[in-house]
């Protein structure tokens, strides 16, 4: 048989199903009746930011969570956003937010950890930057690492890509 099988577990937002989230908000509050003269809207401030405004507080929540909506429905998930707490700037209420990528040491290491400790013997785990590539002889056991990592309850997203 050949030599070990073996996947990688990143954390990657797609920038393309966040951009069309990003432009369904703004479509949807321009048209919304009850965003109308509160000044909403949603930028991209850099790479992987985003500024939402409007005139009152609770206005700008809404906008955020038609956003989070919109994230769902694109199937990028919610634990990559990172949204701040309001703030007054003049007659604006902001919120800035950011979508997160990439594994931190921290938390490599926690997964590690998990997939040491409770799954299957013969499997092994490194880290290469900010992702893991997990490897073993058998298949059966990369698919039980990718159920149980799925089953943790982790505070970033996970996929896994590169499974041969």
């Amino acid at each position: 048989m050949a030599g070990d099988s073996s996947f990688d577990i990143v954390s990657k937002v797609d920038r393309q199903e966040a951009d069309n989230a990003l432009n369904q908000t703004a479509r949807e509050i321009s048209q919304r009746f009850d965003f109308k003269n509160t000044g909403a809207s949603i930028t991209w401030q850099g790479e992987y930011g985003v500024e939402i405004s409007a005139n009152a507080e609770d206005r700008t929540r809404a906008v955020l969570d038609v956003f989070k909506d919109k994230l769902i429905k694109r199937g990028v998930s919610l634990k990559a956003l990172d949204a701040g707490e309001p703030r007054t700037s003049g007659r604006e209420v902001k919120i800035g937010a950011s979508l997160k990528h990439g594994i931190t040491q921290e938390q490599a290491k926690r997964v590690g950890k998990l997939i040491r400790d409770e799954g299957p013997k013969g499997v092994k785990v490194a880290v290469q930057g900010d992702e893991l590539r997990v490897s073993s002889k058998k298949r059966d056991d990369l698919q039980a690492v990718i159920a149980l990592v799925k089953d943790a309850d982790l505070d970033f997203a996970v996929q896994f890509v590169n499974y041969r």
